[in-house]
């Protein structure tokens, strides 16, 4: 069992459980979901990511106790991974270094959309020389800004214009983008390569497992 972390405050169980599902449909993995409290509208800025990181360590706490032997923090910022691994000793994969990784292997210039006012740290170093811009959607603020239709072709107008500028692929730099599966959206008016976090990090999950030994597989969870 894989446990996953949401960075925002969810209230009913299919909400709760979205990326879990997209995983587990996608590689056939069993993931156990749950939310950090009272953070409604998730991490979008440093102070958002500061309160939240407390929580997050504690959540991956109790995963472990609860028999999970590895831990995705479903969030493109990578908060608290260094920290996770280091109290709780699993296996911990981020959401946006996943992608990062991913967007990486292709080779391709990458543009990056997200909520927050710059491009996430950890999603910058690791696509270095391939980091072709950042655009934050206008009126875009927040997790929950991206559930509005207007947000939704906000999004699409940031996406073409990094394709613009130049941009050979795309990545979502928020989780919630997957949430909304604005990669469908995306692939009816474009026709670049779309990287989203939540797949990345399920790929990563799906890797990991299938590459360090029985004891990991799919048939162990």
């Amino acid at each position: 069992m894989i446990g996953l972390i949401r960075v925002v405050t969810l209230e009913r169980p299919e909400e709760v459980n979205r990326h879990a599902q997209v995983i587990e449909k996608k590689y056939g993995l069993s993931i156990k979901s749950a939310c950090i409290p009272n953070q409604y509208n998730g991490i979008h800025n440093d102070e958002t990511e500061v309160l939240a990181v407390p929580k997050i360590l504690e959540l991956g706490k109790q995963f472990k106790e609860q028999g999970c032997t590895g831990l995705i923090v479903s969030c493109a910022a990578d908060p608290a991974i260094e920290q996770l691994r280091e109290e709780t000793g699993l296996f911990v994969i981020g959401a946006g270094s996943s992608a990062a990784l991913i967007a990486r292997s292709t080779g391709k210039k990458t543009g990056v959309i997200g909520i927050t006012s710059i491009v996430p740290t950890v999603i910058e170093e690791n696509l270095d020389e391939l980091f072709a811009g950042y655009i934050k959607p206008k009126n875009i603020n927040n997790t929950n800004d991206l559930l509005t239709s207007v947000g939704q072709e906000n999004c699409i107008t940031a996406v073409k214009q990094l394709i613009e500028q130049g941009a050979q692929q795309i990545l979502f730099a928020c989780t919630g983008m997957g949430t909304i599966n604005l990669k469908s959206l995306l692939q009816e008016v474009i026709d670049v390569p779309v990287i989203d976090a939540v797949d990345a990090e399920g790929s990563m999950v799906n890797f990991y497992l299938n590459g360090n030994g029985s004891q990991f597989r799919r048939n162990r969870l």
